[in-house]
């Protein structure tokens, strides 16, 4: 289970119906446990949309080998919510939920 901080990014996604794709500690030891959807989150939008707390951090990573995302991280708790770097033709984009 994703950190307090984390879970209503989460929970809107699951609303959705956002496909989860991956559910784990990814890489390394400093991560706790992270998602990845089938989408691209707008991290703007949906900051717009679900307050979070400080700890919780934009993500990118642009990796020429090993895997591209883009997110959220909180720095409290090491856990990630992780979709598509880009967007793409096809590619959903979560905004966050609809007011």
């Amino acid at each position: 289970m994703l950190c307090q901080h984390l879970q209503p990014i989460e929970q809107a996604i699951k609303v959705a119906g956002i496909r989860e794709t991956y559910r784990g500690q990814p890489w390394s030891m400093n991560c706790r446990e992270w998602i990845f959807v089938d989408c691209f989150l707008d991290t703007a939008a949906i900051r717009n949309r679900i307050a979070v707390p400080d700890c919780v951090q934009d993500h990118s990573h642009r990796g020429t080998h090993d895997g591209q995302e883009r997110g959220f991280v909180c720095s409290a708790c090491h856990d990630g919510i992780m979709g598509h770097y880009e967007k793409s033709p096809g590619t959903t984009v979560f905004e966050g939920p609809l007011t």
